[in-house]
């Protein structure tokens, strides 16, 4: 068995203050970094996405430029790559080995799997090229690029679990609902201090 990390968009425009803030945020990037502290050998790989949208695009209709968003699948411009909003909370302390995926580049990219590394590589072919059979999931926002990089790794065969003390939603309502879509098509609900789930 190979484990991953998988850390989703823990990024300033994300967390409170940011362009599309999520309550809550700010903690979730504070509990990645004990929880890497506190197990730095749990996972083999650690894989941390970015949303990367493209300066003054649209990104295949994923930011609203002319019109107002509609919050459902046109968003404020946010996470514009290079921009502070782009970079990582400064809460979130990430080990040198960890894996930057980028995505959204001219386009929504909700998934992790819908990314790439700095040389271009999918993430689908490098857990391939690694072994990685089972994957941790934490970040932001649950609702949307969690569940999408839940569903993604699924459907990838691979063996998921989400920290839900890790993880922070949009709206409430919607994040139960993708919490429960997410265990109907097989991943694993717990929380990171469970007794041994990092043994």
């Amino acid at each position: 068995m190979t484990r991953a990390l998988f850390i989703i968009d823990v990024q300033n425009d994300f967390t409170e203050g940011g362009a599309l803030a999520v309550v809550g945020g700010a903690a979730v990037a504070a509990g990645i970094s004990a929880l890497l502290a506190a197990h730095p050998q749990s996972h083999r790989h650690i894989f941390a996405s970015r949303d990367w949208h493209t300066a003054d695009s649209a990104n295949g209709g994923h930011i609203a430029l002319a019109e107002a968003p509609d919050f459902v699948t046109t968003w404020p411009v946010h996470c514009v790559a290079g921009t502070p909003g782009a970079e990582y909370h400064p809460d979130l302390v990430l080990p040198d080995r960890a894996v930057h995926i980028y995505k959204g580049q001219g386009e929504p990219g909700y998934s992790i799997f819908e990314g790439r590394n700095g040389e271009g590589d999918t993430l689908g072919a490098t857990l391939a090229l690694r072994g990685v059979t089972d994957v941790d999931i934490v970040g932001i926002a649950t609702d949307h690029c969690v569940r999408a990089s839940a569903l993604d790794a699924l459907e990838h065969g691979q063996h998921v679990r989400v920290f839900t003390d890790l993880i922070a939603g949009v709206d409430e309502a919607a994040s139960r609902a993708a919490l429960a879509e997410m265990a109907h098509m097989g991943a694993v609900l717990v929380e990171s201090t469970t007794t041994t789930v990092l043994d």
